[in-house]
């Protein structure tokens, strides 16, 4: 799943995790179980579900029948599944050749269970059971649920989709809804005729069965999780192409947007076969549907042969879409597709290993990119977009180790977080550089040989990846994955005799500074060490470890971590950052942004000067890689929210745009010809953040702009939207909001709407805050938009978080009734709680949250308080050094 959330930035990262990552929809099961959380007994198992269902689009109903053809493992009188609102009609039992055995239910809705009675023993061997039922096509998102669109002609008319993971399949039909009960499907569906039917497989009958309904049975599937299983009815439009193995793909649209699936098809092309060729396993299934869902909580959902998006994440309009939300579709797609096989052919055994799917989804969804538009980059854009992010939360006290016991379903949503995707991907691409391309494609081959249609444990590709390297991965990995957090390595060099020696000492890195409880953490740390002309790749095992770089020539600069692949921090001694500073210019782009990084983290944790991070910065006025700026720009901007509050605030914004002045001169705001689309890229983030440190020249530019737009004068380039739109917001908001407001009602492509809600956010003008977050609690805008009002209002100032964190406290029956039971909640309270910098709003947040209790949420709370007390002493330690340096 593409999931939600992980970062704090408002950038296009923070806008593809946040709105989008973060994937999903978890049911929300009772948070705290009045019983000890047991998994289904599994005396009896599921061999397959034939399921026939007749949803009703106006009465919001469904009618179900399942017949579950069960393996008895041992004679017993009761079958327990899961269910949740379902009510139940009729239940029996038949052996195979003997008569039918009538069964009574006893619903259990805590658990959500139902546990089907008989009064004779179910004897050993295969069986039948039959259960006729009816559900609702319920609002929220998970389940089998209705969503609202509006035809072309302005028609508002219902479809019907599903979202099941983590545990909603039990929302559609009584199943054995874990991950290690895998079964095959016989779906049937009856359906209005003018309507697409859709479900993990091909259609294979359609019969006319009624004047206004038809019905539509599909293909079995393969053994596959109850999580994977999807349906979809509505009305579609649709492009397709095969791939160059024959597979058939189809990318559905909203009626009338059939072109603007193109994109996602061309990308889904190259995808299958790339996968197919890496992991030397064909993608078994007829078919690849990718499909927009209107309504829809996650980013996208990696159902078996159905993959179900939000629109912005798979259509791009060849004259409307940015370049940001073209490369945003490409990796989403790559995402989910790569699910195809690390997940649903291979599945992890319980929620404890989720990490599997997601962190190695999170990696390779960059290496397919990089093969399908080589001009993205996108390996450089890794850092800050799922690397940086990884760091930054893992270095908190109340983060969590990658594989996290996991009982209850209910515990599954919190850790669908940076933690899982980022830190995941992140380990996934240190070890690949570690054991080498070769190896790892051998080992996968063999993990997906060896366990395909089953589930599987970590362990279990450690062993795969260990056997094809001849290395021992589990030892290594194994201190990455059971123990939360990354080291900080501290480095010194010795020279004597030409010979060269570095001495490592790692230890963990905590933000807070407080490392002294975690004296007994040592990783095992392939670290890879480069001077001029030499490289080499050490494994770091110990607490203090001397290394000999034998053949490095002497008086040359020494780096480590050179590309950024291993997950870990670099504190140099200040020779060694002195004559890496002197070299910077010569460095790749990774590089350059990652000494930027180090130093901007180490000031934060209060280990360096944030000085010294200003100074290094003044190094980089003549860069012009949008990905090195994209990082200073995601410190600088964070620099900037610590200090809004400040009397350092106008000396801080003087000193950026001083920074900026050259890269805004040199990118300008027409576009120039053989430009890139990085070089295009790079255009919006410097003038975006040269407007909002107080750049008049670029403000001016935007406002002129808009207005020229607005009169039909000259459209806005594309790429240029979101900036001109913020930029003219900041200028003058209370003539800007309702000229934005007025083109986001009457906007059709949900990206465009969404960059319009983003910019309406971007002003510290009090009357057009309180309409953005008024507007987060309107029906007239989806719930899957809503939480933008909230986030970048906050985001946007000072003013901002306080108006936006008042908000929420007097509205928080209204914000927990509508976002609640998503993964949304939890992100709003993180989000726009985490900036603040004093003890005495720490203590507030804590004092609302134990009034106002949200299970969902508890680790984001206790990530947030963390955070406003390490910058509450972050800007105690800094301010009066800050202040001499701003005001020299």
């Amino acid at each position: 799943m593409f999931c939600a959330a992980i970062t704090a930035r408002v950038s296009y990262f923070s806008i593809r995790i946040c709105v989008v990552r973060t994937h999903r929809v978890f049911s929300k099961m009772a948070a705290v179980s009045k019983k000890p959380f047991q998994r289904l007994p599994t005396k009896v198992k599921p061999v397959n579900y034939e399921l026939v269902l007749k949803p009703d689009l106006q009465a919001f109903k469904f009618e179900g029948n399942v017949k579950i053809t069960v393996e008895v493992k041992e004679a017993v009188k009761e079958v327990k599944l899961n269910a949740a609102d379902l009510e139940f009609k009729e239940v029996s039992f038949q052996e195979e050749g003997k008569d039918i055995m009538e069964g009574r239910t006893e619903v259990d809705k805590e658990e959500e269970t139902v546990t089907l009675k008989f009064d004779s023993d179910l004897k050993v061997g295969k069986g039948c059971l039959e259960i006729a039922y009816t559900g609702t096509l319920n609002d929220k998102m998970k389940g089998f649920y209705r969503t609202m669109y509006k035809t072309p002609w302005g028609e508002e008319r219902y479809a019907a989709a599903t979202q099941f993971e983590a545990t909603d399949a039990r929302r559609a039909l009584p199943c054995w809804d874990e991950p290690s009960h895998k079964a095959t499907f016989d779906v049937t569906m009856e359906v209005p005729h003018d309507r697409v039917a859709l479900s993990n497989m091909n259609a294979i009958r359609v019969e006319r069965i009624r004047t206004n309904k038809k019905k539509v049975t599909f293909a079995r599937t393969p053994r596959m999780s109850t999580y994977l299983l999807a349906f979809v009815v509505g009305e579609f439009d649709y492009v397709e192409g095969n791939d160059e193995d024959g597979v058939l793909i189809r990318v559905y649209t909203p009626l009338l947007k059939a072109k603007q699936g193109q994109y996602a098809l061309e990308i889904a092309k190259k995808t299958l076969p790339f996968y197919k060729k890496y992991f030397g396993v064909a993608y078994p299934l007829p078919k690849m549907d990718l499909i927009t869902i209107p309504d829809f909580a996650a980013g996208a959902m990696e159902n078996w042969g159905l993959v179900t998006y939000r629109e912005r994440l798979l259509l791009v309009d060849p004259e409307n879409s940015s370049l940001q939300n073209k490369q945003l579709v490409a990796l989403v797609v790559g995402h989910e597709l790569a699910h195809q096989w690390f997940g649903n052919l291979v599945t992890m055994e319980w929620w404890t290993h989720l990490w599997l799917n997601e962190g190695f989804a999170t990696w390779i969804e960059y290496l397919c990119v990089d093969h399908c538009e080589k001009d993205f980059d996108i390996w450089t854009q890794f850092n800050n977009q799922t690397y940086v992010p990884a760091l930054k939360s893992d270095a908190l006290a109340n983060s969590h180790p990658i594989e996290v016991k996991v009982g209850h379903p209910s515990e599954v949503e919190e850790i669908f977080d940076a933690i899982s995707y980022s830190k995941g991907a992140s380990i996934i691409r240190m070890l690949h550089d570690w054991i080498g391309d070769e190896a790892f494609k051998k080992g996968m081959n063999a993990y997906l040989t060896k366990h395909k249609y089953g589930n599987t444990e970590t362990s279990d590709l450690w062993s795969a990846l260990g056997a094809a390297s001849q290395m021992d991965v589990h030892k290594v990995m194994g201190t990455w994955t059971s123990k939360m957090g990354y080291p900080v390595l501290d480095v010194r060099k010795e020279e004597s005799g030409g010979e060269v020696k570095l001495t490592i000492k790692q230890k963990k890195f905590c933000v807070d500074g407080n490392d002294e409880k975690f004296e007994d953490y040592i990783w095992q740390i392939p670290v890879s060490v480069e001077a001029k002309n030499w490289k080499k790749t050490f494994l770091i095992t110990e607490k203090e470890q001397v290394i000999t770089l034998k053949g490095a020539p002497s008086g040359s600069w020494i780096k480590l971590n050179p590309g950024r692949k291993g997950f870990y921090r670099v504190h140099y001694s200040t020779d060694m950052m002195e004559a890496l500073k002197k070299e910077v210019s010569s460095f790749p782009p990774t590089d350059k942004l990652g000494l930027l990084d180090e130093a901007v983290s180490l000031a934060l944790a209060c280990v360096a000067e944030t000085k010294d991070f200003l100074i290094l910065c003044q190094g980089y006025k003549e860069e012009t890689n949008y990905t090195v700026w994209e990082n200073m720009i995601g410190s600088l901007t964070t620099l900037d929210r610590l200090l809004s509050d400040s009397n350092l605030h106008d000396a801080y914004k003087r000193c950026v745009l001083r920074l900026l002045n050259k890269v805004v001169e040199t990118v300008g705001w027409e576009k120039k010809e053989g430009e890139t689309p990085l070089d295009s890229m790079l255009r919006p983030l410097v003038l975006g953040c040269h407007g909002k440190f107080g750049g008049q020249n670029t403000l001016d530019e935007a406002e002129t702009r808009l207005a020229n737009h607005l009169n039909k004068k000259a459209n806005i380039p594309v790429d240029l939207r979101g900036v001109v739109y913020s930029l003219a917001m900041r200028k003058n908001p209370a003539e800007t909001f309702d000229k934005l407001y007025e083109l986001a009602k009457n906007e059709d492509l949900q990206e465009e709407k969404v960059r319009l809600y983003r910019a309406m956010c971007s002003s510290d003008h009090e009357e057009s805050i309180q309409k953005c977050l008024e507007l987060g609690l309107k029906d007239e805008i989806r719930p899957a938009d809503a939480w933008i009002f909230f986030v970048a209002s906050s985001m946007s100032s000072a003013k901002g978080r306080e108006e936006t964190w008042k908000f929420i406290q007097d509205n928080f029956a209204k914000i927990e009734a509508r976002f609640d039971g998503l993964f949304l909640l939890p992100r709003i309270i993180e989000m726009t709680t985490n900036l603040f910098t004093c003890e005495e709003k720490a203590k507030q947040i804590e004092t609302f949250f134990e009034k106002h209790q949200v299970p969902s949420a508890t680790r984001v709370i206790q990530q947030s308080l963390e955070s406003v007390r390490n910058n509450a002493r972050w800007l105690r330690n800094e301010k009066e050094a800050l202040m001499a340096f701003l005001e020299a």
